[in-house]
């Protein structure tokens, strides 16, 4: 909600909207239709779902009267059905949808590289100050969303503990993997994350539609000789790649390439077609899918398997490079916290027999952070 307060100066009607003059000057302009869809009386009080529907009216509807309030606010009395409509103009400032030209970036993102170790404290936060208060909550939320990594410090290290700081922010996503999902060493595992193997750079799940948005790593036990854990802002490399190889970031980003998942464990055989680079309709980054562990056999065009792979080559180059990578050891009672739709992770090889190392892992599903993170924001439209 913006916190400003602007003021309606003036109300003019032309044939398919009502015009609003603010007292900045800015310039709304509201189709009839629109006002009739949104008006306060078209949802219901509890649900707050639209209760209205649009075929109750016709598309001609139109204002026969309209003035400006005691109180500042639209009144409306349309042409059908005798309904009256009352707008808050903070509201419709807040909503006014011709600004949306205006905008060019609507992404949150900071994006970073190696250099940002030196402010990891601004990605740091204590498992206490999130569990006592809201704001705690809000204000690791806010990290999370914005540089798409955070470390949690001090956390209670039972097995099964982190559930009680997810269900802070809502429900988890679960997977064939389980809940939590033990990164051990075990034997036959069906999982590189399950041996003691050196992690290239990869985002988790990528052979799902949707895949889980965040990802957490709970360490309850890292003795072990090795076993660094390393990360990657995918988003500044894609970013990076854009400004520096146009061709090679547009074959990343319009050729789907089939991701799978058929380990011997599963009686399924789970394949999904993606671009390794996604971006949203105002041109924002909104994924990478990058799993070298769990890319199919590529089966594009004869005549672009070459450029692909040149392009394909350049961008595994880019996330393993330590221009980008942040590495560090987890601590017993840490958990990583990350975007898996944007943070390429990792970790180091590592020697079983020097010590015991023992993760748990969770997701939750992207839009479950941002809703919650909405909420302690006061956001509910």
């Amino acid at each position: 909600m913006n916190n400003t307060n602007f003021t309606i100066n003036k109300i003019t009607l032309n044939k398919s909207s009502v015009d609003i003059i603010w007292n900045d000057n800015h310039t709304s302009h509201f189709h009839f239709l629109w006002l009739r869809d949104n008006c306060p009386t078209s949802f219901h009080q509890d649900t707050r779902m639209r209760k209205f529907n649009i075929l109750n009216v016709s598309k001609d509807i139109h204002p026969i009267d309209w003035k400006i309030t005691g109180n500042g606010n639209l009144h409306i009395s349309w042409s059908e059905n005798n309904h009256i409509s009352i707008f808050d103009s903070n509201w419709l400032r807040d909503n006014c949808y011709t600004r949306i030209k205006n905008k060019t970036n609507l992404a949150p993102y900071i994006l970073w590289d190696s250099s940002f170790k030196k402010k990891l404290n601004l990605l740091t936060i204590e498992y206490q100050e999130i569990i006592d208060s809201d704001e705690g909550l809000k204000k690791w939320l806010e990290a999370l969303n914005s540089y798409g990594l955070t470390i949690i410090k001090n956390t209670p290290i039972e097995k099964n503990s982190a559930l009680k700081i997810l269900k802070r922010i809502s429900h988890i996503r679960e997977t064939f993997f389980g809940t939590p999902f033990e990164v051990i060493n075990i034997p036959k595992p069906n999982n590189q994350a399950y041996t003691s193997d050196a992690l290239t750079s990869h985002t988790d799940l990528p052979y799902y539609e949707y895949t889980p948005g965040y990802q957490f790593l709970h360490c309850l036990e890292n003795k072990a000789k090795g076993g660094e854990s390393t990360v990657i802002d995918g988003f500044r490399v894609a970013s990076d790649l854009k400004n520096n190889d146009m061709a090679a970031f547009n074959l990343l980003l319009k050729i789907p390439i089939m991701f799978k998942d058929n380990d011997y464990t599963q009686d399924k055989t789970r394949h999904h077609y993606s671009p390794i680079i996604n971006l949203s309709n105002l041109g924002d980054f909104i994924e990478i899918r990058f799993n070298m562990g769990a890319m199919g056999a590529l089966n594009i065009k004869h005549n672009l398997m070459k450029k692909y792979y040149d392009a394909y080559r350049i961008f595994a180059d880019l996330v393993h490079k330590k221009k980008y990578l942040l590495s560090f050891k987890l601590k017993k009672g840490d958990i990583l916290s990350f975007n898996n739709r944007r943070i390429l992770h990792g970790r180091t090889s590592f020697d079983p027999n020097s010590g015991h190392r023992h993760l748990q892992g969770y997701y939750l599903d992207k839009d479950e952070i941002i809703s919650r993170l909405n909420y302690l924001r006061g956001i509910i439209e």
